[in-house]
């Protein structure tokens, strides 16, 4: 602690000198509140949202929707603190750009670099990974409805999703996206229809599966399904990013992230619980990894019409690749201050060219990650034990009292203790949980596997569906 005192003059020379720089340029290309709305929503309404149901499996009921709501209140408050830290520091004229940066200056420089950095580098690439996975997973399933016994991989679907990345992440910039962004929202509210639509058609159809809601399982398992539920669930409502979507509001911030939290947050209750509620009612405990897959049956028949399959999972390609090129976003911009030189344009050759190498190279690695390794629920569950849950669940309370100083005595103070307390014990039991079931399937792991269908819930095990 002693060293870190030693350099925080130096750091804080160094991030206000920084940050002025940076602070001009996002005013060339600063948003409204609308803006902001655009990217909260293509930030947290993905399509991992598609797994709620896979938890709701774990959970049951009354656990599923319970905790559906206390991370969604939970969530909107946490985001809404980090966003008033955000403005005062603004206020106090130094304006934080990036999470990391914010950790560093309220908690000290090591506490920004060695914790707040790897778990928000961890978050943002695990996201990227998870897109591009889901993204392959769509394809084939296309495929498949129009080539019943078509022979390409799984990993061919991915290694194709990777390379539409590979144009897509060029983008230069966050508030360039916001046009897309608001595309991905869009597409977020009709593939999230379209999904608990055909969860209701197959629900009441005569090919409806036997619902059965009974959690599965002995008392170990089910004790660590819950863990690894509330990891999912976790990933859906995470977002990792709130201080670099804060930077692309134009000053002065105050009230404007409030606004677009709400249209957020109104989204997110028209689309979670809608696909959460209706899939698990349909498929109860046969929920697979992504609910789409559960619109075909173990032999590979639609139980929905084909063009009603294909245009879901159209939506779903479209809006997961907005939701992959947000989350290249903070690590882009990492990669283009360590091999950029800020002394010539941002389209010079001398920046242009590392920065299309360093992109372009990120999206190959986590292309080739998923193409590995395509198991998303458990991914999903990973991420969010290790990522999501301290920096959406825990940091922000922790900022607002070290930077309000609230009293003692006030309910404010010990509300932003008991949050961070709680959700510290969940962190550390659930990414045992999600290790676990890690090492759990790992038994029907290999390498670039090709899944045909996802993962099932039943009994005691998950099944893959091989071809």
């Amino acid at each position: 602690m002693g060293t870190m005192a030693l350099n925080n003059n130096n750091n804080n020379n160094n991030s206000n000198s920084i940050t002025k720089s940076e602070d001009k340029q996002k005013q060339l290309d600063a948003g409204s509140w609308v803006h902001c709305a655009y990217h909260l929503t293509t930030s947290i309404v993905a399509p991992a949202l598609l797994s709620l149901p896979y938890a709701f499996a774990f959970l049951g009921w009354i656990g599923g929707i319970v905790c559906l709501i206390v991370g969604a209140l939970v969530t909107f408050y946490s985001y809404n603190l980090l966003s008033l830290v955000l403005e005062h520091h603004a206020h106090s004229a130094t304006r934080h750009l990036r999470f990391r940066d914010m950790a560093s200056h309220i908690l000290g420089p090591r506490w920004g670099r060695y914790y707040v950095a790897p778990i928000q580098f961890l978050v943002c690439y695990g996201a990227v990974f998870g897109c591009i996975l889901l993204g392959g997973q769509c394809m084939k399933a296309i495929y498949l409805l129009l080539k019943t016994n078509g022979t390409l991989m799984l990993y061919e679907f991915v290694i194709i999703f990777g390379f539409l990345m590979l144009v897509l992440a060029q983008i230069p910039s966050f508030h360039a996206l916001r046009h897309i962004n608001l595309f991905s929202l869009l597409l977020c509210l009709l593939y999230s229809a379209l999904a608990t639509a055909g969860s209701i058609y197959i629900g009441y159809s005569k090919k409806a599966p036997e619902k059965d809601y009974s959690i599965n399982g002995n008392a170990e398992n089910r004790t660590f399904g819950i863990f690894n539920a509330i990891s999912i669930i976790a990933f859906t409502f995470g977002n990792g990013i709130i201080p670099e979507i804060q930077a692309t509001l134009a000053p002065p911030v105050k009230g404007k992230m409030f606004k677009g939290l709400c249209v957020c947050y109104t989204i997110i209750a028209a689309t979670f619980f809608s696909v959460s509620v209706s899939g698990y009612w349909a498929f109860g405990n046969e929920c697979k990894g992504v609910i789409l897959s559960n619109f075909v049956d173990d032999n590979g028949s639609p139980l929905l019409p084909k063009w009603f399959i294909l245009i879901t999972n159209v939506f779903a390609i479209l809006q997961v690749s907005a939701v992959a090129v947000v989350y290249l976003q903070p690590n882009n911009e990492v990669l283009e201050k360590t091999f950029g030189d800020p002394s010539r344009g941002k389209f010079s050759l001398r920046n242009v060219l590392p920065r299309v190498i360093s992109r372009s190279v990120s999206v190959v690695i986590a292309t080739t990650i998923a193409a590995m390794l395509p198991f998303f629920g458990d991914i999903n569950a990973l991420v969010g034990a290790f990522g999501f849950l301290p920096l959406d669940f825990i940091l922000p309370m922790v900022f607002y009292n070290l930077t309000f100083k609230p009293t003692k005595r006030s309910l404010l103070f010990w509300i932003n203790t008991a949050i961070p307390v709680i959700f510290s014990m969940v962190s550390v039991i659930a990414a045992v949980a999600a290790a676990r079931q890690i090492i759990v399937d790992a038994n029907t792991y290999r390498l670039f596997a090709n899944i045909r269908r996802g993962f099932s819930f039943h009994k005691e095990n998950y099944i893959d569906k091989w071809l």
